[in-house]
């Protein structure tokens, strides 16, 4: 065990640059913050490379078994002061850990429903999509090069902890996976379109929605087997990504599960 107590140190300093979402250039480490976070990791993929802990944190009842589950990795007392300064939740006591993100491998062939993301840029939507997708029974994620970085801290905190029940696939190339597709690719658009409670989403697909303000890039949309609306209001402005997302997962859930 090691304690830290200057800002000048350079492990604070490192760890510091990753929970403000500066990570450098070469940099694979990651960290998470809180119960919530630090538990999902714990359980899906054992023990950090590092446990950093601030002073008062050690008193809690929820870290004492994670501190000794961590007993054979390095772990790390911080100035109360300190971990306040690295904390970016902004309330109680503050757990960290140092880790480093999984990158899995796609399948060969894809056969179960999944998410595919083309340039999601903004760090909310983003979690909130993996959030939803997670929520709907999704069990991958597949996302463009030009989406925000899905284990940064702001994508983290919107995810609520769905990183850990998705497989996510970063910097995908949407387009080459297209032909590892064994189910229908879906899209979202107001081109050419049927109506999302029209179709038929009792079978597992692709669902594919795009940048905030583009939406799908056209190359992908032409490679769509589907092609869908939410009916909506006259003279409104289409919806946000992540709640047109969560309209279309959870009809399909609906329908999975009505009876035959």
């Amino acid at each position: 065990m090691r304690r830290i107590a200057s800002r000048d140190n350079p492990d604070f300093r490192a760890w510091l640059r990753l929970a403000q979402g500066r990570p450098g250039r070469h940099e694979r480490r990651i960290m998470l913050e809180g119960e919530h976070l630090c538990q999902a990791w714990l359980e899906r993929h054992g023990p950090p490379h590092v446990l950093v802990a601030g002073e008062s944190a050690l008193a809690l009842d929820w870290v004492e078994p994670i501190w000794r589950t961590c007993a054979q990795r390095r772990r790390v007392v911080l100035q109360d002061v300190l971990a306040v300064a690295l904390s970016q939740v902004g309330h109680g006591p503050a757990v960290f850990f140092i880790v480093e993100p999984p990158a899995p491998q796609p399948p060969a062939r894809i056969a179960a429903g999944c998410l595919w993301l083309d340039r999601v840029q903004d760090p909310g939507n983003l979690g909130t999509l993996l959030r939803t997708a997670a929520a709907a029974g999704l069990k991958q994620a597949y996302l463009s090069a030009g989406c925000a970085a899905a284990w940064s801290p702001k994508v983290l905190r919107s995810g609520q902890g769905a990183h850990f029940a998705l497989d996510i696939h970063e910097h995908a190339d949407l387009a080459a996976l297209t032909q590892r597709l064994d189910i229908p690719l879906a899209a979202t658009t107001l081109e050419k379109t049927g109506s999302l409670y029209a179709r038929d989403l009792r079978q597992p697909c692709a669902w594919l929605f795009g940048n905030e303000g583009r939406g799908v890039a056209a190359d992908l949309l032409a490679r769509a087997d589907w092609r869908l609306h939410i009916p909506q209001a006259a003279s409104v402005e289409s919806l946000n990504v992540a709640a047109a997302a969560a309209i279309c997962l959870f009809e399909q859930r609906r329908q999975q599960q009505m009876p035959p």
